[in-house]
């Protein structure tokens, strides 16, 4: 618990020297990528690693996110740095809403369905011109204010900055989610939902609350990433998201905190630096994920678990 918590502080604290410390706009760049995909990582592994469910139809909410921000900050004209937390408050209505019928399925059937859910989503941003534009789009998306003004903020290291606070913010959620009686309560679903309910934890009770704040924490990814390319499109539905995130979960170690931190580092790298040889890089992401689930069900952080030496238990005194 101690350790974890270390890891993530660690990694705000480096990823801070690094915007700060770095002036080149690629770089920056591939950190608001980092932050982005930490942030969303983390919200799919709280259903994944806790509620011990595949939802691969979570990039529905970082849709509803995105198109919140976009269209109200273009059609309504309001804020977009009023409109992130809203994004998120929309998104979890919309888990609220979809979890409350998901969750009382089970397996490929609550798989199903969150994918149906999704697909629906992506249909009806591609065909509902008068509003979403179609498949073109929603474009010219607004910048907060205060990064568009000239100075230290302003651009790319503005943006890593807004990310860093949205990324502290969202491990703080997941790891205050995870050690209340909510998580645990989840963690218990996961393990033997028989054993759980003998004991009266209410199986979609609990389950809907970490369904409800993952589809937040999505929204707010999806509303950073709206402000930040200043377009949105049918695609942010789209199933390479999906993938995406399931590999990073998946790599670095779900039913973690610091898994999908390490899965967004690594898939980030690994995804710029393959970016001119598409075929070559789903190729490797699938060897990726083949290797971990044969060699390493837990991901990485699981792999550091089961090699780190394990501290002695002190002796019990007998009187």
């Amino acid at each position: 618990m101690r350790a974890e918590r270390n890891f993530l502080v660690g990694f705000l604290l480096l990823m801070l020297a690094f915007t700060l410390g770095v002036g080149d706009e690629y770089l920056l760049h591939i950190a608001v990528l980092i932050l982005l995909y930490t942030v969303l990582a983390t919200s799919l592994n709280l259903i994944v690693g806790y509620v011990g469910e595949f939802p691969l139809g979570h990039v529905a909410f970082f849709g509803i996110g995105a198109y919140t921000l976009a269209l109200g900050a273009t059609r309504l004209g309001l804020s977009p740095g009023v409109l992130v937390p809203v994004a998120g408050i929309v998104s979890a209505l919309a888990g609220l809403l979809i979890g409350g019928v998901t969750l009382r399925l089970k397996g490929p059937f609550f798989v199903i369905v969150t994918l149906a859910f999704a697909e629906v989503l992506r249909l009806l941003a591609n065909n509902w011109i008068g509003l979403t534009n179609g498949p073109m789009g929603v474009s010219n998306v607004p910048h907060p204010a205060f990064l568009d003004a000239a100075g230290w903020l302003a651009g790319k290291r503005g943006y890593a900055m807004l990310g860093l606070l949205i990324t502290a913010v969202t491990l703080f959620i997941a790891y205050r989610l995870v050690h209340s009686n909510a998580g645990r309560a989840a963690v218990t679903l996961r393990e033997n939902r028989y054993v759980a309910v003998s004991v009266g934890i209410d199986p979609v009770r609990y389950a809907l609350f970490v369904f409800t704040v993952a589809a937040f924490l999505a929204g707010i990814a999806g509303a950073y990433y709206a402000s930040y390319i200043s377009y949105v499109g049918p695609e942010v539905f789209g199933f390479p998201f999906t993938v995406s995130m399931i590999i990073m979960v998946l790599l670095g170690g779900k039913g973690t905190l610091s898994g999908p931190v390490i899965g967004a580092v690594v898939v980030t790298l690994l995804e710029e630096y393959l970016r001119e040889f598409k075929e070559l890089r789903l190729s490797l992401f699938g060897l990726i994920v083949m290797g971990v689930v044969l060699f390493s069900p837990n991901g990485v952080m699981g792999y550091v678990r089961r090699i780190a030496p394990r501290r002695p238990q002190p002796e019990k005194r007998h009187a």
